[in-house]
């Protein structure tokens, strides 16, 4: 498309191609839309390293930079908003006029002292123990509560649910269980204070991934100025309420 350029950030594994039904639309409403894979995932190389946060936020500022891109729309999705955090407080806003964060996984997922509300490790240990056993079970068992399968007004089909199973395998076993690591155990309470232009959270009232409570809201509450949308759905929101997405992305990008 062409105008305003919007980069779409992916969560977890599933790669650029979870966001087709935002892509499709929003090239139609004079807008720029430019998704790529993350390191590991989808279509990108699968090197061995650089799953950290830093490298994954130097990664955007890299797309960023090499399409001499300037007042960009930033779009994530679950730990992808975790690469626009760090990249906001690595890099700065100069190149960014809107941030919109969809079932973010930010701030802090891990229980702590001082994060009394969060995950104990050993959940995350579990996930890692299950990734490494069997993969393709895990994706498999989890589809439904990703997507929200049986919550009140969630309509998806099982199509739809094994085409999301099959983008998430597509990653490497490396990036898969590195990502979950690192998204697992990293704090992006200090790089909230980055967020300098006017952001959107977007959040699942039943999202069973990144809790409301302990992510969306918190997330709204650490960034000055951010307003919070609350859908009835869960974490896999940019498929089970796309038309809404899509209507609420393109007005808050176009204010």
């Amino acid at each position: 498309g062409t105008g305003q350029p919007v980069i779409f950030v992916h969560g977890g594994q599933l790669g650029a191609d979870m966001w087709e039904y935002q892509l499709l639309e929003l090239v139609d409403h004079s807008l720029r839309c430019i998704a790529y894979d993350r390191r590991g995932c989808g279509r990108s190389s699968q090197p061995w390293h650089g799953y950290d946060v830093d490298t994954l936020a130097d990664d955007l500022a890299a797309v960023i930079e090499q399409l001499g891109l300037r007042e960009v729309a930033l779009v994530g999705h679950s730990n992808g908003c975790g690469d626009i955090a760090r990249y906001l407080s690595r890099h700065g806003a100069s190149r960014v006029a809107r941030v919109v964060l969809i079932g973010a996984t930010t701030p802090f997922l891990l229980k702590t002292a001082d994060n009394p509300d969060g995950a104990d490790q050993s959940v995350f240990d579990m996930t890692v123990a299950e990734l490494s056993r069997d993969r393709p079970h895990f994706f498999a068992a989890g589809a439904a509560a990703f997507f929200g399968v049986g919550l009140p007004n969630v309509s998806v089909s099982p199509e739809i649910v094994q085409w999301g199973v099959g983008l998430a395998l597509q990653a490497s076993p490396r990036a898969t269980v590195a990502m979950t690591r690192t998204f697992a155990e990293t704090n992006f309470r200090p790089d909230m204070a980055a967020f300098t232009v006017p952001t959107l959270v977007i959040h699942g009232a039943g999202d069973q991934f990144a809790p409301l409570e302990l992510c969306g809201r918190r997330t709204a509450q650490l960034i000055r100025g951010a307003r919070l949308e609350v859908y009835d759905t869960g974490h896999g929101l940019f498929l089970t309420e796309k038309e809404r997405l899509n209507h609420d992305l393109r007005a808050f990008i176009a204010a």
